[in-house]
């Protein structure tokens, strides 16, 4: 199957944009790229790029598809299907935004991704965490003083809670088994979950080294929701790949980070978006959970500016799942307010995510890369708001499909 985009304006982060190209997709990859007419088949389809532009489709690196605001009332009431069918939505939500990648940072399992590569749906690409790893009494850890647990179980969907070397061991096998592509870990308290704070530290460095160890012994990374500052620096002493959020990190941590090519996915949009909009009415934790975003909305976009001047690779993520899907690009804005060039902030999304996720191929317009791309009706090196709304989103092609 042959797809042929006329006349676009190609934007590569990191690259002059090319003008008025045609593009040749064959299949999922990306034939030919030229200004010059580019020869067919007899039954091409034919996109009229209308001197648009063209993007690599973004990779969301921080995502809760199958979640719908993390609600523990929500939980207790809906039948077990309705968290399987919410997807089916946000997934179209998603890819509305832009958005044809995901790396899911838990409550997603492997009938998503089944799903998706059977075309059952239309749905990003998914990178599976499927459940984290929590400490009793963590972040994360849904057992309430009541004595009901709000974990969502069912056959086949490990639960995350573990405590000491031989758990932990066995519970990141579990996860592998249950057809994680990495391991996620809850290194400090959160925001969603009370009882903790976001400011301590959550597991052990014996217990955090056996959960690396044995992830790299099965080639996977391993990624630390983690706002703590001492909760940081264990996870890049024992060799994690990334830490989400990093409310609290300073200059030294950063520069930790950058020698040790541990990338931060800071998660901008999320705080903000709950600090501005809050939670449910008839959320009986509101005042608690607003109380902490107060104290991390006033220091996270100082200290991830820190993080950027000192060289730490950032990538874009939302946190969508615990704020409404399809509000993905608005992260962009954000990358761009803590310093970042709006070619480095869609890198962070594009090309700089697919390497991270070891897909070299993706995040890129370029001859034999995967066609996922984005056409949209301005330039957003001169405005990356632009790609905030969805609207502005023209066509959306996954593996050299129009999705959109």
């Amino acid at each position: 199957m042959q797809t042929l985009i006329e006349n676009v304006n190609i934007v590569n982060p990191g690259d002059d944009i090319k003008t008025h190209q045609n593009i040749l997709i064959e299949d999922a990859l990306i034939k030919e790229i030229s200004q010059d007419k580019l020869s067919t088949k007899d039954n091409v389809k034919i996109i009229d790029g209308e001197d648009n532009y063209l993007l690599p489709g973004f990779i969301d690196c921080h995502t809760h598809i199958f979640a719908k605001g993390f609600h523990k009332e929500e939980n207790m009431t809906n039948p077990l299907g309705i968290h399987f069918y919410n997807a089916v939505p946000h997934s179209l939500q998603t890819i509305d935004a832009g958005v044809t990648t995901i790396r899911d940072c838990g409550s997603a399992d492997l009938s998503f991704k089944l799903a998706q590569q059977r075309k059952l749906f239309t749905a990003p690409k998914i990178h599976l965490s499927v459940t984290p790893l929590v400490i009793t009494g963590g972040h994360f850890d849904l057992l309430l003083p009541s004595g009901w647990d709000m974990e969502i179980m069912y056959p086949g969907f490990p639960k995350g809670r573990c405590d000491g070397v031989e758990e932990v061991l066995k519970k990141t096998r579990e996860v592998k088994r249950a057809g994680a592509d990495f391991i996620k870990v809850m290194c400090s308290g959160g925001v969603l979950t009370t009882n903790n704070s976001p400011e301590f530290a959550q597991f052990n460095k014996k217990e955090l080294k056996t959960i690396a160890c044995e992830a790299n012994a099965n080639n996977m990374s391993v990624s630390a929701h983690c706002h703590s500052l001492k909760g940081m620096n264990n996870c890049i002493d024992v060799g994690f790949s990334s830490i989400e959020h990093g409310t609290f990190i300073d200059r030294k941590t950063a520069c930790r980070m950058a020698e040790n090519d541990v990338s931060l996915v800071p998660t901008l949009l999320v705080h903000q978006f709950l600090y501005k909009n809050g939670f449910p009415a008839w959320d009986n934790y509101a005042r608690e959970k607003t109380a902490k975003l107060k104290e991390i909305v006033k220091v996270h976009k100082e200290n991830i500016a820190a993080a950027y001047e000192e060289g730490v690779n950032i990538l874009m993520g939302t946190d969508s799942g615990v704020i409404p899907h399809g509000h993905n690009l608005e992260e962009l804005i954000h990358l761009t307010d803590i310093g970042m060039s709006e070619s480095e902030a869609i890198a962070s999304g594009t090309v700089n995510a697919a390497k991270f996720l070891g897909n070299d191929d993706l995040g890129k317009v370029r001859k034999n890369c995967i066609a996922d791309l984005v056409l949209v009706n301005s330039n957003p090196f001169d405005d990356i708001s632009i790609l905030s709304d969805n609207d502005n989103i023209l066509t959306v092609i996954q593996d050299g499909i129009v999705v959109k």
